[in-house]
């Protein structure tokens, strides 16, 4: 089992908007592979790629996911669609902010298409946790951490939080305007 270690918030690559995946090739398979098994070693819903140093676009997502009727575990080069204007408000952590969780709007309903690692085409509707899932990995593809969807007090009260975390140490964070 190959667990790819998880860079954490404050890692240039988290910031940077992930290269679409051209080659499904060995190599992408092999990356699947270790988003897929890096996750279920983390316990986490889902896992991009970035947030193990490849700046490709592709995600790893729980197969076990309430709605993900068809065990879906990844997407590549996803594009959303939002069939309303429908939203949820709810706890949302990050494998790369560890221990931190906070309130974050998202949509209730999403509708992702993409390839799996074969290049087939498939296409992931879900709502609630599936659907905040497959929106949090694609903004990691976009450099977008869900630090960036709190207003300005849920900002403060992360950045408070990270802080006093252990691992934080001495990383420079940089608040995107998104």
């Amino acid at each position: 089992m190959t667990v790819v270690s998880i860079r954490k918030v404050g890692d240039p690559v988290l910031r940077r908007v992930a290269d679409p995946v051209t080659s499904f090739d060995a190599e992408l398979r092999k990356l699947v592979r270790d988003l897929n098994e890096t996750l279920a070693g983390s316990r986490g819903a889902g896992l991009a790629a970035p947030q193990i140093g490849v700046g490709l676009r592709v995600f790893a997502i729980n197969p076990d996911l309430p709605g993900n009727d068809a065990g879906l575990d990844h997407l590549i080069n996803p594009v959303l669609e939002f069939p309303d204007e429908e939203e949820q408000d709810g706890p949302e952590g990050c494998l790369s902010i560890p221990g931190v969780y906070l309130d974050t709007k998202r949509r209730m309903n999403v509708a992702a298409k993409g390839f799996t690692e074969h290049g087939d085409p498939v296409q992931i509707v879900g709502t609630g946790l599936l659907a905040r899932c497959v929106q949090h990995e694609t903004d990691h593809l976009d450099g977008v951490l869900f630090i960036d969807r709190q207003d300005a007090a849920g900002r403060e009260r992360l950045l408070a939080t990270l802080r006093e975390a252990a691992w934080f140490g001495d990383i420079q964070l940089k608040v995107s305007p998104h």
